[in-house]
């Protein structure tokens, strides 16, 4: 298949610009520049439902905003393939039989796995088989298709090395099939992982310090408004700090010179403001006014195809459906099939 790309998210809610500078964004730029042969992008229900079992609506509402997302962003159904990932029953397949090439304390010990029980609450007698088991559906979600690269935060090299190791035990004890991936982590090293909008490490949206793709443009002042800075600089005129100041953070990741250019002349680029805002005279509100500007451009094209692709909501439901299309390609769809019912309802209700 050559350079293959996969990625995806769970389906729990809207994608925030945590997820847009993780991955979302590289992803379209990678699709645009065309050096892979194939991408795939999906959306994990099956994991999601790992932790929401008793909340399968949560999934099924969320399906297609983050399709929207997706689509708004930029990806494009024409230049890679988007699915649904319960769709590809051959992945659950994948994952019994990698299941059967690890150990509970192997996974067990992936410090990505304690994180997520740790945030979940959940106790070790409380921990669902599904959720705990998630890293090897992940794995079989990457070796499925054979990818080479999976674009993801930094935080999720302990999946992928997994990945690498249940993926060289397949092929030594059976053959040499499955590909080894390797991650590809965001470009802007400063913002591998943007915090929430209250400065604290991660964006959640029980917590709502999430601003999201599809968010209004004064959703998002509120947001940037009541936004973390540095609890130091009480006066316009003392000295600040950037570093964990959220606004310098989002400015890290989102802020350009032509910005600067267009929204405040006086500097040149962001070395430049960081410089100024680092020696006193600067207040917090105009770099919140500077971020909430950018922030604002950046989701104005994106807002603009949300509300386009949002005219046609079946049309979504179209382009997910690619597993459908392949089987009635093949004329494997018997349960969908209502012609072939009938007939061979009539064919059978003669005898």
């Amino acid at each position: 298949m050559g350079k293959v790309i996969l990625t995806g998210d769970r389906p729990t809610g809207r994608l925030h610009l945590g997820h847009y500078v993780g991955s979302l964004r590289r992803r379209v730029e990678l699709q645009n520049e065309g050096d892979f042969d194939r991408m795939f992008v999906f959306m994990a229900d099956v994991q999601a439902l790992t932790d929401n079992a008793s909340n399968p609506d949560k999934i099924r509402e969320n399906i297609v905003n983050v399709a929207l997302d997706y689509l708004s962003a930029g990806l494009d159904p024409t230049k890679c393939t988007l699915y649904i990932q319960s769709r590809i029953p051959e992945l659950a397949e994948l994952t019994v039989y990698l299941m059967n090439i690890v150990s509970v304390s192997r996974v067990q010990r992936n410090p990505t796995v304690k994180t997520e029980v740790k945030l979940r609450g959940f106790e070790n007698d409380s921990i669902p088989l599904g959720f705990f088991c998630y890293p090897v559906s992940q794995a079989a979600d990457i070796a499925c298709f054979k990818a080479t690269t999976v674009p993801a935060g930094e935080d999720q090299e302990p999946m992928l090395e997994l990945t690498r190791e249940l993926v060289n035990r397949f092929n030594k004890l059976y053959a040499p099939v499955l590909v080894e991936p390797q991650i590809m982590l965001p470009t802007n090293a400063t913002a591998r992982r943007l915090p929430g909008t209250d400065g604290k490490e991660k964006m959640s949206k029980s917590l709502g310090n999430c601003i999201y793709l599809s968010d209004d443009a004064d959703t998002v002042w509120q947001q940037v408004k009541g936004m973390y800075t540095d609890p130091t600089h009480l006066n316009v005129s003392d000295p600040g700090h950037v570093e964990g100041n959220a606004v310098f953070t989002y400015l890290d990741a989102f802020a350009t010179d032509q910005d600067f250019a267009d929204f405040w002349p006086e500097f040149k680029n962001l070395d430049e403001l960081k410089a100024a805002y680092e020696h006193g005279g600067i207040g917090d509100m105009k770099c919140k006014k500077m971020l909430n500007k950018v922030i604002n451009r950046m989701l104005d094209p994106i807002r603009a195809r949300r509300a386009e692709y949002e005219k046609d909501i079946p049309e979504i439901f179209n382009i997910l459906k690619t597993m459908d299309e392949v089987r009635k390609a093949m004329r494997i769809d018997y349960f969908e099939d209502e012609e072939l019912i009938k007939e061979q309802t009539a064919k059978f209700s003669g005898k």
